[in-house]
């Protein structure tokens, strides 16, 4: 099994689906689903595009990281099972809040006074350059 096939399969069994029912939903056989797991084919983006409309996490199962969305639903899961939610709320909180901070920070170096100074095209060049 490839490691794109393996976080496939993840994302299938966090959603609660069967091969099969995974397959249908994608608009692909059963058999189909199981050698994207199996890594034997690459699913095609249309198939993605269906499975994400079904709370698939596509950057997860191409990229091997996690959308925003998606860690905060698994993050909420887990709160709900802990002992002690009020703990991990407070974590929570604070993640949130370092999280907004930074997008603050980030915008602030494209925007002033309301004009933008740099383009995320400008800021991509500048990557390349380096």
């Amino acid at each position: 099994m490839n490691e794109m096939g393996a976080r496939l399969r993840q994302e299938r069994k966090r959603l609660g689906y069967s091969q099969r029912e995974m397959g249908l939903l994608g608009g692909v056989a059963a058999n189909a689903q199981g050698k994207y797991e199996s890594g034997e084919r690459v699913p095609k983006a249309d198939y993605l595009a269906a499975l994400a409309s079904e709370g698939l996490d596509v950057l997860y199962v191409l990229t091997n990281q996690r959308s925003a969305g998606t860690a905060v639903d698994t993050l909420l899961k887990q709160v709900a099972q802990v002992d002690e939610p009020d703990a991990v709320f407070k974590e929570v909180k604070h993640a949130v809040r370092h999280l907004l901070l930074r997008i603050e920070e980030l915008s602030s170096s494209y925007v002033q006074n309301g004009k933008p100074v740099r383009t995320l095209h400008d800021r991509a060049v500048d990557r390349v350059s380096e």
